[in-house]
């Protein structure tokens, strides 16, 4: 069970450890299934700052939450600024209006070639 705590947890390390208590998960089982360090959970629960923002979409989809929800933003308040359109959002965006066929093609492609990318990083 671990040693008790001599203070109290921050709002977010606590949001965390009760989000980790309520999927029914130890720090150890948590670990193992976002691949992270024991110490890591403990440490992520004992701390005021979020854990790092690689290891956040692995935490929600284990803990079966949003991001924004470990992270205790209300809904809705997290909005992305309108800004310039990217390169890569435009070419998606003129995929979208291929047939279906088509736009699997682009789809697979480019799940291709981001596995590539992962498997030589």
């Amino acid at each position: 069970m671990g040693r008790p705590l001599t203070k109290p947890r921050p709002k977010q390390g606590a949001r965390l450890a009760a989000m980790r208590v309520a999927a029914g998960l130890s720090q150890a089982a948590l670990a193992r299934a976002i691949g992270e360090t024991q110490q890591n959970i403990a440490f992520w629960e004992l701390s005021s700052k979020p854990p790092r923002s690689d290891v956040l979409p692995r935490l929600a989809r284990v803990l079966g939450v949003s991001v924004e929800e470990i992270l205790g933003e209300p809904a809705g308040r997290l909005r992305k600024r309108p800004g310039p359109v990217g390169k890569l959002q435009r070419v998606f965006e003129e995929a979208a209006s291929l047939p279906r066929n088509k736009q699997d093609l682009v789809a697979q492609f480019v799940a291709t070639l981001v596995e590539q990318h992962k498997k030589a990083s």
